[in-house]
């Protein structure tokens, strides 16, 4: 089973997400804050880390996550409101892979991770 995190300071968000993604077939876990998700991820790194925009450090948690040492292997989406390039260009410097738009729906996170829920 695929392991996933959602750091997100909204607890609704957080819960909408698990409860969504867990129907799909991953293991998820929630984070808080990005120093909760830091060291959540310092014991058990996931597969898949949804990272929102708008948590404090959310950038430096990118970073940080990338120089664990199996960091690069994790697939990172920076969660932005729209659509702004100047904060997708900063997430992508900071090594996110791709990018999710809030709000997300049942039908957004379907067409992201369907193929990937079950993927080794």
């Amino acid at each position: 089973m695929r392991r996933l995190m959602i750091a997100d300071g909204s607890d609704v968000v957080r819960k909408v997400g698990k409860r969504i993604l867990s129907g799909m077939g991953f293991l998820v876990s929630e984070a808080a804050s990005s120093l909760d998700a830091l060291v959540r991820c310092e014991a058990e790194l996931p597969n898949i880390l949804i990272v929102d925009a708008g948590l404090e450090g959310a950038l430096d948690l990118i970073g940080n996550i990338r120089r664990l040492p199996e960091g690069a292997s994790v697939k990172i989406y920076y969660c932005v409101v729209e659509a702004d390039l100047r904060k997708m260009m900063a997430g992508k410097r900071a090594g996110a892979d791709d990018f999710l738009l809030k709000p997300f729906d049942r039908k957004i996170l379907t067409n992201v991770f369907a193929s990937q829920s079950m993927a080794a």
